[in-house]
């Protein structure tokens, strides 16, 4: 008779899973030609997360952007939904630089500003502002609204807890030239051309977000609910952050 050997513990470590880091995205629609449209870029290929998709500009807050002054704040509607459910230790200054993150980043890889002329004060000592600042400009917040909060899913090579912003092409007060920049192929697209594209699940999911606000003709509307994608036991979940800054 065979006896079965009990086998025993496995002891690895488990990898720890990854903590979603606070990123931003900025959503530019412009509807001067009748039909609304967003820009839309594409991933470089030899990028870890997401390589060949297109998505809007954005990326990961950096520390600086807790330090830069704006000329303009969020709507204080806007300042109490980031709020809601953040990570870590919420604070107003962290909810702004979400914002300042989802402008700096549009500069960096888009070469497009929103901002107001600087004019007198200080030049922010951070290095990642400096190439904005020198534009003659300084970052206004003003016209952007809160739209939608996704969390990446475990499991991912990168995880992102990305807050999506949206405004008006009109806010754009300065174009300047991208060379070698993380997103190629920058177009603008209506919501129907954009579905055909090689997008992320989240990217397409607020696309349709965003034309339901528009068909509303809410789009900057203060009191619209923030839908909010994570996982909760499992499951995927789209949640709604209300004008009261409550979670349903």
């Amino acid at each position: 008779m065979t006896v079965e050997q009990p086998q025993a513990p496995d002891t690895r470590a488990k990898p720890r899973a990854l903590r979603p880091r606070d990123a931003a995205t900025l959503i530019i629609v412009d509807s001067s030609s009748g039909e609304p449209r967003v820009l839309l870029g594409r991933r470089r290929l030899d990028m870890v997360f997401m390589p060949g998709r297109y998505v809007f500009p954005g990326g990961r807050v950096d520390p600086a952007d807790r330090q830069v002054t704006v000329a303009e704040d969020l709507r204080s509607s806007d300042l109490e939904k980031l709020l809601v459910a953040m990570k870590g230790t919420p604070s107003v200054a962290r909810a702004r630089a979400l914002a300042l993150a989802a402008v700096r980043e549009t500069f960096e890889e888009a070469g497009l500003l929103i901002g107001t002329p600087f004019g007198a004060g200080v030049l922010p000592k951070a290095a990642n502002w400096r190439a904005f600042f020198a534009t003659g400009y300084r970052p206004a917040l003003g016209r952007l609204t809160f739209f939608a909060r996704a969390i990446t899913p475990p499991g991912r090579p990168r995880r992102f807890d990305s807050r999506f912003f949206c405004v008006d092409a009109e806010a754009i007060v300065h174009r300047a030239t991208i060379a070698d920049g993380e997103l190629s192929d920058l177009e603008w697209h209506s919501i129907a051309q954009a579905r055909s594209l090689e997008l992320p699940n989240i990217t397409r999911v607020v696309l349709e977000d965003l034309g339901e606000r528009i068909a509303a003709g809410a789009l900057h509307a203060g009191d619209f609910p923030v839908p909010f994608y994570h996982r909760r036991n499992g499951s995927f979940r789209r949640d709604l952050i209300g004008a009261g800054g409550d979670l349903a």
